[in-house]
């Protein structure tokens, strides 16, 4: 399986006085696209809830390369790096075209919606999600 990819248009109002997308919004587009590649390899994330899962982000590192500007294309890349018991690692990419925008990695735990307790990923989840390194 390949790595999820996600496309996105900057918007006027995401960039700061510089021009340039702000730091920020660049934690905004990778919870989009990790909606995405939920939706792609598991099924709509809501479903994943009612049944008794939920993630939550541990920790996150961004490093930015160079500038993503209005209107230019952002190509996030959602390769899943490691699956472990009860958590898993995205390494996302930010890319304009060929030139490496961003890039870095966060940590997702597995909890309990209702009481934010870790707990085992489901066999099935992991099985969907190990084919997005």
């Amino acid at each position: 399986m390949t790595v999820f990819v996600h496309r996105l248009r900057v918007r006027y109002n995401e960039c700061d006085q510089q021009g340039v997308v702000f730091n920020g919004h660049y934690l905004f587009y990778y919870d989009t696209a990790i909606t995405e590649l939920w939706r792609d390899r598991v099924g709509p994330y809501q479903e994943t809830v009612s049944r008794g899962f939920d993630i939550v982000v541990a920790e996150a590192t961004l490093r930015y390369r160079s500038a993503a500007r209005f209107d230019e294309l952002v190509d996030i890349a959602m390769p899943v790096a490691h699956l472990g018991t009860t958590s898993m690692i995205v390494r996302p990419e930010f890319r304009v075209g060929d030139r490496l925008v961003a890039d870095g990695e966060i940590r997702h735990v597995f909890v309990d919606p209702s009481t934010l307790v870790k707990k085992p990923m489901p066999d099935d989840l992991r099985a969907a999600l190990s084919g997005s390194a």
